[in-house]
């Protein structure tokens, strides 16, 4: 008794340590990432990415582990980044990208010792290594100019311009002007360097949209290439991306599967007598349920006519897989209920079984035993670590987590739109006492098939809000994915009734709790959620101030801005002027009338997604409103924030908004 009153006393001097994550605490966590198993199942090559302010850039090496001690060193450094390491088939080398001498190429590394020399020297540079079983070439994406020749290049003549021509959509995608280039497979030969394109055709290889996790693969033997292709003339108004397969030496291209849905993440399996892919079933729809299909393979030919699907009476989307060595089982990464879990899917009966779960785990790598699993896992008290087998095995943010008091996140449920069970995650403060009366930040999730899950946010982080004195509350709505299929359907032609009855109702639920503060309500959303935040600025008055980041506040001019058209027309029942009643019916702009609510808008030059003129028509009306509202703009982000220092300003910017309309401090 003695002793336990005497470790308690010793104990407690560390835990009142602990205090409140800040920005300074956040921006200096390493992230791991992309962990890589050896052959041999010894080593795992991971990332350490650590965000650099004074650079204004992430910083990349590549770090090496030892599965059975744990110790781990950094493989590399110098000048610029490294990234994407990749274990050669005989494990002696490591492939991998870097930036060291400028643009991005393929480098290689004797792990046992030496210098790294560099491969690959592609004009656009190289990404996605992929080795030749053999060990004598990799397979690279590269951009290229297409075609070689172009009107504009006869324009300029002696005098260059930055002008564009094109005769195409999909000219622009995400935060990438795509006009004038395409992407491509090149061949990179280890021994010369010589490059060849395998693709020279028109048309992206693999797809840059409704893509999956990997999207070239190679068969054991090395005589075939599979990739995941849009192979239609026009590519922005559906989603046909489907399966094509070629020889080594980019020979013989045929188009493998025929579904009018997306199709990707193609794999041989290792004994090569079965061919596996993801494939959605519904034409024009990016949020289908993903499910894994297999096709027999003889002689090493894949026999194409109707696939098995592994995955038959499942309700729930693979989201990524990778197969056993023994090609006896599949190991998937699947979204369920607000966290990733990886399931066991025996071949071939299909029976299935849950493996890891809680919190996020992604990036599975199979062992040679076909039981050892090598993955990221993170939560929402732990950034991503390499774990192996339900281990962390690098510790890359230890030290500084132990520092912070990060509380967990707590599940609630209640009765939502439709009658269904509808879920969200509940965060409260650090050093949380249940006799204070909080404000709340009500967060709503972008996709807007999408879901909060239990991971640590690397752009809308639980803990960061929460540490300003916040209880934070996210629901994963109708139209939120983890849920089945079902579910996720649910929003679509329905922006603007079920997933805000959900809402509502969710708040009704938090609102109610004895430590909650009912009149200091704030709400913060992206891309759906901050058109949902736009929606709610005319539709209630519960909110005390709101934060929209990148929204929708007029679907009838998203519908004519963004690039990928099947979205709006899928979301909407069809393009604008076939379907202009239900574009109008959602349309946050009609409601602008009702707008009471202080807003700070945030939107960025470069989201080719949601453009920026969504943000402008909205700050627009909010000022004629005569409302408190401010706006931030970034020249040179996209859809999400990345970049430190804007990062830096995003959420000094956004936490202060919050702090001065629920704390009622004063502004700055």
């Amino acid at each position: 008794m003695r002793l336990g009153i005497l470790l308690l006393l010793l104990s407690a001097p560390l835990l009142a340590q602990k205090r409140a994550i800040t920005f300074d605490d956040y921006i200096a966590l390493k992230a791991v990432s992309d962990a890589q198993l050896s052959p041999d199942g010894k080593w795992v090559a991971y990332t350490v990415s650590t965000p650099s302010l004074q650079d204004n850039r992430n910083v990349a090496r590549v770090w090496v582990a030892e599965v059975a001690t744990g110790k781990s060193r950094q493989l590399t450094g110098g000048p610029g980044s490294d990234r994407q390491p990749r274990w050669s088939p005989d494990g002696k080398t490591l492939a991998f990208i870097s930036t060291r001498e400028g643009g991005a190429q393929v480098w290689l590394l004797p792990v046992a010792g030496g210098d790294a020399r560099k491969v690959s020297s592609l004009a656009e540079g190289a990404s996605d290594p992929l080795w030749m079983p053999e060990g004598k070439g990799l397979l690279v994406t590269s951009d290229i100019k297409w075609p070689p020749s172009q009107e504009i290049d006869q324009r300029n003549g002696q005098y260059p311009t930055d002008a564009r021509l094109w005769t195409n959509l999909m000219w622009r995608h995400w935060d990438d002007w795509r006009a004038g280039k395409r992407q491509h497979v090149f061949l990179v030969d280890v021994a010369t360097g010589k490059a060849t394109d395998l693709t020279p055709m028109d048309h992206d290889v693999p797809t840059i949209a409704t893509g999956g996790d990997g999207d070239v693969a190679v068969s054991p033997d090395g005589r075939t290439v599979a990739f995941a292709m849009h192979g239609d003339s026009v590519v922005a108004d559906n989603t046909n991306v489907d399966i094509y397969l070629m020889g080594s030496d980019g020979s013989n291209i045929q188009r493998l599967t025929t579904n009018p849905g997306a199709a990707n993440t193609p794999r041989f399996s290792p004994d090569g007598k079965l061919f596996s892919y993801l494939s959605m079933e519904r034409a024009g729809f990016e949020a289908d349920r993903q499910r894994l299909m297999l096709l027999r393979r003889t002689d090493g030919r894949t026999e194409s006519g109707n696939a098995i699907e592994a995955t038959t009476g499942w309700n729930l989307s693979v989201g990524s897989y990778s197969w056993c060595p023994n090609a006896k089982c599949v190991y998937a990464v699947v979204e369920d209920r607000g966290r990733d879990n990886i399931y066991r899917i025996e071949i071939p009966s299909f029976r299935r079984s849950v493996v890891v779960s809680g919190g996020v785990n992604t990036g599975v790598q199979v062992g040679p035993d076909s039981r050892t699993l090598v993955y990221l896992h993170q939560s929402n008290t732990q950034p991503p670590e390499a774990w192996v087998s339900g281990k962390a095995l690098s510790h890359q943010t230890d030290s500084a987590v132990a520092t912070l008091d990060l509380p967990p996140l707590e599940a609630f449920g209640f009765i939502g739109a439709l009658g269904d069970s509808v879920f969200g995650w509940m965060q409260k403060p650090p050093a949380f006492d249940a006799t204070k009366k909080y404000p709340l930040i009500y967060l709503i999730h972008g996709g807007p098939q999408g879901a909060w899950t239990d991971y640590w946010g690397g752009r809308w982080n639980y803990q960061l809000f929460a540490a300003r004195g916040f209880v934070v509350a996210a629901v994963n709505f109708h139209g939120s994915t983890g849920y089945g299929q079902k579910f996720t359907d649910a929003i679509s032609k329905h922006w603007g009734d079920y997933p805000f009855e959900d809402l509502m109702k969710g708040l009704d639920v938090v609102a109610r709790l004895p430590y909650v503060d009912s009149t200091r309500i704030g709400a913060a959303g992206a891309s759906y959620g901050g058109y949902m935040v736009y929606w709610m600025a005319g539709n209630t008055n519960r909110f005390k101030v709101l934060v929209d980041h990148d929204g929708v506040f007029n679907p009838a001019s998203m519908a004519g801005s963004t690039e990928e058209l099947w979205f709006t027309d899928w979301e909407f029942g069809g393009p604008l002027y076939a379907n202009r009643a239900l574009y109008e019916q959602w349309s946050p702009l009609n409601f602008v009338s009702n707008w009471k609510t202080p807003i700070l808008i945030v939107h960025s030059q470069l989201d080719y997604r949601v453009d920026l003129s969504e943000g402008y028509q909205a700050f627009t009306a909010a000022k004629r409103m005569g409302l408190d509202a401010k706006f931030l703009y970034f020249p040179d982000e996209g859809h999400w924030v990345l970049r430190p220092r804007n990062r830096r300003i995003w959420w000094g910017t956004v936490l202060d908004w919050l702090e001065v309309h629920l704390h009622e401090s004063a502004h700055p």
